[in-house]
């Protein structure tokens, strides 16, 4: 693939070999639908294989919004079909391992709101800036899913067994201040000064020795290559659980807006 094949994503080529890309759907939120979904398991290998690109800087068009996880109606059609959920899982499983996979260093400028899967870009990049107002949430709990995308190979990690669990199991918003504090993100920073720090320290990278940085990359990630299994096993619990009854009730409440009441709390 060429970067004019992408549908979604917005490419600015930036000097020093620094690529920004830009999930553009700005119109709801930057939310992946099917083709967005598919075109974030593309982008690394494209990235990798470019020469001019030493650094990849990630981030939502719009204020709002990182990406504010799945569209609605690509979930509806998941709920209760086998074959959708196959092809999800293949590609939640390609984002996660292509960005390991990628030489290049990826910086997630984290602007607004990110969920679901939008989450999981954000979370998976090699250093992620986040604007202290912006708020993230896995969720998949408050939709009658279990957490699969991402987050069980890296939130351990990243701030411990005992904050992944609370905010997992809770799907509670977290800010960019208390990200940092936990370990979550890199570095938080206002708003306003998100994108100009992004750059700085892509730039940094950029020019800083291109061996030595995507070798320890490459190092480092041997710590998530050792929670694959742990990785696969939650993946095929939260598909698992798109087959479920639960997993109607979460998306006909949001649908609705409304608390939702789930099958499995009724005794």
């Amino acid at each position: 693939m060429n970067y004019s094949d992408f549908q979604f994503l917005q490419f600015d080529h930036r000097p020093n070999g620094v690529l920004l890309i830009t999930l553009n759907r700005p119109e709801v939120m930057n939310a992946t639908n099917a083709r967005l979904h598919w075109e974030l398991t593309k982008i690394w290998g494209v990235v990798n294989d470019d020469p001019k690109t030493r650094v990849a800087v990630v981030t939502g068009a719009g204020e709002k919004a990182f990406s504010a996880g799945g569209d609605l109606s690509w979930i509806t059609e998941m709920v209760g079909n086998a074959d959708k959920v196959a092809t999800v899982m293949n590609e939640a499983s390609d984002i996660v391992y292509n960005m390991m996979a990628c030489d290049k260093p990826i910086i997630s400028a984290i602007n607004g709101v990110a969920v679901g899967a939008g989450l999981a870009v954000a979370i998976l990049a090699d250093i992620s800036i986040m604007a202290e107002e912006a708020k993230i949430t896995d969720g998949h709990v408050k939709l009658g899913v279990a957490a699969g995308d991402h987050a069980a190979i890296c939130w351990p990690l990243m701030c411990g067994m005992a904050k992944a669990k609370y905010y997992l199991l809770t799907a509670d918003f977290i800010n960019g201040k208390e990200a940092e504090r936990i370990g979550l993100v890199s570095v938080s920073v206002p708003r306003a000064q998100l994108m100009d720090k992004a750059m700085e320290v892509a730039n940094k990278l950029a020019m800083g020795s291109q061996q030595a940085i995507r070798l320890t990359k490459r190092s480092l990630n041997g710590w998530m290559n050792m929670a694959r299994p742990v990785f696969e096993s939650s993946l095929a619990m939260e598909m698992l659980c798109f087959m479920g009854e639960d997993a109607k009730e979460g998306v006909a409440a949001v649908k609705e807006k409304r608390a939702p009441v789930f099958p499995s709390t009724k005794v």
